[in-house]
């Protein structure tokens, strides 16, 4: 996705200082009268996306039962961000040729529709269904709310404004959970998805509006020495399709009990997706080359060893210690509230060196082993009490949260300034693809342990030793995250 933050909507530009003299410091805030209600909107909006996305985690256990999904239960996760891809890429790219607020309004749309279908599914297919339509929507939403940033909100606000699109995920990240499992537990799951729609409803009236004042950006697509386009099928959208079509086919392959058209499909996935995944994605990525390359594949690697230990913890809570919705989710509101704190210690100690960032990155990915460990004790070991689990995560959280802003600060540090969308884009697509990715595959271990009559305490202890795995990988692949003279002359492509 291209995000200009160079250009202001003519309707919301401010009036040019006099010439010859210098322009005092603006007063205005992103509260004042002319972007009150955008401002309102475009915070609504991410935070609903935050709240969706940690509530559904909570409750999944309780509708994969109910729905008979327990056997496919990482595609509740994986549908929606293999989804959210596609969604990204197209509204971006809407988003540049004729302004935001048709890509807004589509995705709000999509999103609103696919969590009426969720709330409604009777059956766990249709439930999935909604849930990529979601993915469609979120992935609209949130490019939407990052290009308006550059479109409606002069210099000296855009600052302010990604701080705040940072805030909004703090509160639904730690009361989502809560809220989720005491509705799931005291009403229905359905509730989760219906307390939505009005919220959607509100985000649009605000936001809609004004992105439809908004003038298309300027020489959209008009760039006389830019590179030559390359041929549909090799362009961000068909990519992106190409990207999640591979996936789906390798994680649908690996919940079929038949080895002869399991390995096959698992094949042809791979082979699909790989080319698509090069074309988007920096020269290097799948090297994991010293530099952007690595940034981005540990980017990845953090992401999938969170958010998919995460995505296993309410359900291992409930099946191993029998816990409600709303007890499960505090292991989730745990590692929000470390993840925040993990960040702004990473904050203070950040600017004492080059090295300072690899060595955080390094002890992010320790600390999210060590968490990974304690869930994965707390769990599969009936004599330590489930409540240690949720210190656990808040461990990891800490981990992922020194890592996470001293790995994406030294990459896109390192970024060229003509290259600072495409690689925030590499790294948010690291993100969605590893975190569907790994949910995928815990899911698949479920459905193995399932035709082979393990229990789901066997699954989950592969998906966390797998994770663990990962968390390792991390810590070994902290020092290729800046380029060096001993760095450089690895990972050629």
């Amino acid at each position: 996705m291209s995000q200009r933050t160079d250009e202001t909507s003519e309707g919301l530009r401010k009036p040019p200082a006099p010439p010859g003299s210098a322009e005092p410091e603006p007063a205005e805030s992103v509260f004042g009268g002319r972007y009150r209600a955008l401002t309102l909107g475009v915070i609504l909006s991410v935070s609903m996306v935050a709240f969706e996305s940690l509530g559904v985690a909570t409750v999944l256990p309780d509708i994969a039962r109910k729905l008979d999904g327990l056997g496919a239960y990482g595609w509740g996760l994986s549908a929606l961000m293999l989804a959210n891809i596609i969604g990204t890429v197209l509204a971006g790219r809407s988003a540049d040729r004729s302004g935001p607020w048709r890509a807004a309004a589509i995705g709000m749309l999509v999103f609103a529709a696919g969590c009426a279908v969720a709330g409604a599914a009777t059956s766990w297919p249709l439930f999935l269904l909604g849930r990529f339509a979601q993915g469609l929507g979120v992935g609209a939403v949130m490019a939407m709310a990052y290009t308006v940033i550059g479109l409606a909100y002069p210099q000296h606000l855009r600052a302010r404004m990604f701080a705040l699109l940072s805030s909004a995920w703090t509160v639904p990240s730690l009361i989502g959970p809560v809220i989720a499992g005491t509705l799931a537990d005291h009403t229905s799951w359905r509730a989760v998805f219906l307390l939505m729609l009005p919220l959607i409803a509100i985000a649009a009236l605000l936001t809609i509006p004004v992105l439809y004042r908004l003038n298309r950006p300027e020489n959209a697509g008009a760039d006389p020495a830019a590179a030559p386009a390359p041929p549909w099928w090799k362009g961000p959208p068909a990519s992106a399709v190409q990207l999640t079509a591979g996936t789906a086919l390798l994680l649908q392959a690996l919940l079929l009990e038949n080895l002869a058209l399991l390995i096959p499909l698992a094949l042809a996935g791979v082979a699909i997706a790989l080319p698509a995944l090069r074309r988007v994605t920096p020269e290097g990525t799948l090297t994991a080359r010293a530099g952007l390359g690595a940034g981005v594949v540990i980017r990845g690697v953090l992401c999938g060893v969170y958010f998919g230990s995460e995505a296993f913890l309410p359900l291992g809570l409930q099946e191993a210690h029998g816990m409600s919705s709303a007890e499960a989710g505090l292991g989730l509101s745990a590692g929000a509230i470390t993840w925040v704190l993990g960040s702004a210690l990473q904050a203070k100690r950040d600017g004492k060196g080059q090295g300072s960032r690899t060595g955080s990155v390094a002890l992010g990915f320790a600390a999210l082993l060590v968490g990974v460990v304690i869930i994965a004790l707390a769990i599969l070991t009936e004599s330590v009490p489930g409540w240690i689990a949720v210190l656990g995560w808040g461990v990891g959280g800490f981990g992922m949260g020194i890592a996470f802003n001293a790995a994406t600060t030294d990459t896109l540090e390192q970024t060229p300034a003509e290259r600072q969308g495409e690689v925030s884009g590499a790294l948010q697509l690291a993100q969605t693809l590893a975190t569907g990715l790994i949910a995928g595959l815990g899911g698949a271990a479920i459905a193995i342990a399932r035709h082979y009559d393990a229990t789901t305490r066997t699954a989950l202890f592969g998906i966390f030793t797998f994770t663990a795995v990962l968390a390792l990988i991390g810590v070994l692949m902290a020092r290729r995250l800046r380029r060096t003279p001993e760095t450089a002359g690895s990972g050629t492509s």
